[in-house]
């Protein structure tokens, strides 16, 4: 097995390479006994160039992960393992490959004297700026371990809110693709052969069933091209929120939604109230904290808003003043707020926040199904009947004429 390494000489110089050894700890021993001083020593992955890069373009690093990686790594700094040895545990026993060379660099950068937050920053792709404030913030104030402990804590909500919002849609979204796909298949294939029949006989019939008899015509001979213009359509309305332009009006329009625009207004409110809390808590300045916060809550409405707040503080305003005239910003959240920066306790309040609407959340979702499951089940009881009633109605009416 092949390790790259790092090390210092008896003067002090620097070398770096590659070792093989059947362990990392055989290839400490190594280098001790060519009179080296290791630094760092990371196993090097059994893949080519080409794959290797292929694998860091396709591999993602799911929130899951980072879950997981921050709980281990509090585990490890609570237990009084030191930071680079901690990271080099985690690192080899991380699946996710990506993940696992992310932390390799850390550890070895923190080795060669760079601050752990400083090796995280260098990675905003997976550890966003109020990660990294907060890691900063505790190495700073020399509690590093209660800083990754804030940030365990902190993932550990933010990943049960945003699973508890995909729970609630997964259902209702899985039953609408399945009926879509059975509505498609029938409309493709089933209807032309009863429209069929009809044709055969050669005898007038309603308008409705005129209509349903062309567009089963045309399914059958044009089906790929519907196909194709509905995930043309998926594609370019996907590419289309994925843009500056189209993630704004998709984020405003997600908070007018019947019956989902509450639930995404509590999570947005949520998200913002608990990193905000953290920040707070941390010792990070508000106003900092509030540029911070806006981008983590991932919504250009509430962005919006959040940066206006920040920036009327550094005017001299009030922290709650700028919230008062924005609808989408709840009247207890704005009071609860610029009460807790009266009275001292604003982190505290903005937790108490975070608590309430976190509750309120899960209500939504437990009762979400119940809500949008008798919608599906009366739409997809009309595309029956509106098939029974065009097609087949009168099928059975022309049979009992003969």
């Amino acid at each position: 097995m092949k390790f790259k390494f790092k090390a210092t000489n008896q003067e002090g110089q620097k070398k770096k390479g590659v070792i093989e050894a059947a362990n990392r700890e055989t290839a400490n021993n190594l280098l001790k006994r060519n009179g080296l001083n290791p630094i760092s020593v990371v196993a090097v992955r059994k893949s080519s160039g080409f794959i290797e890069k292929l694998e860091n373009m396709t591999t993602t690093v799911k929130q899951k992960d980072i879950l997981v990686f921050f709980r281990e790594l509090s585990t490890l700094i609570g237990a009084k393992i030191p930071i680079a040895t901690s990271l080099q545990t985690i690192q080899d026993q991380t699946d996710n490959k990506k993940l696992a060379s992310i932390i390799g660099e850390i550890e070895a950068d923190v080795r060669d004297g760079l601050s752990v937050s400083d090796g995280f920053a260098k990675h905003p792709d997976v550890f966003p700026p109020l990660t990294v404030n907060m890691i900063k913030a505790g190495e700073l104030s020399g509690n590093l371990q209660g800083a990754i402990d804030y940030v365990n804590k902190n993932t550990e909500r933010n990943y049960q809110l945003t699973s508890q919002v995909k729970g609630a849609l997964m259902y209702p979204g899985f039953v609408i693709l399945v009926a879509g796909v059975i509505g498609f298949l029938t409309i493709t294939w089933i209807l032309p052969r009863l429209t069929e029949v009809i044709r055969d006989l050669n005898v007038d019939v309603p308008w409705y069933t005129e209509a349903m008899i062309s567009l089963g015509a045309f399914m059958e001979s044009y089906w790929w091209a519907v196909l194709f213009a509905i995930f043309a359509f998926v594609g370019g309305m996907y590419a289309y929120i994925k843009s500056e332009g189209g993630k704004k009006e998709w984020d405003s329009f997600q908070l007018k939604l019947p019956i989902l625009g509450k639930l995404f207004t509590y999570v947005y409110i949520t998200r913002f109230a608990e990193n905000f809390s953290v920040l707070i808590k941390g010792g990070i300045p508000i106003v900092k904290s509030l540029t911070i916060v806006g981008d983590v809550v991932n919504n250009e409405v509430y962005r919006k808003i959040i940066r206006l707040a920040a920036k009327d503080i550094e005017d001299g305003g009030e922290i709650g003043r700028e919230f008062f005239k924005h609808e989408e910003i709840p009247l207890m959240v704005a009071r609860m707020m610029k009460i807790g920066q009266e009275t001292g306790r604003l982190g505290q309040i903005l937790e108490d926040i975070a608590d309430f609407y976190q509750k309120e959340v899960t209500q939504i979702t437990k009762n979400i199904s119940s809500i949008i499951e008798p919608i599906i089940i009366v739409a997809l009881g009309l595309g029956v009947g509106a098939l029974v009633f065009s097609v087949l109605l009168p099928i059975y009416n022309i049979a009992g004429q003969l």
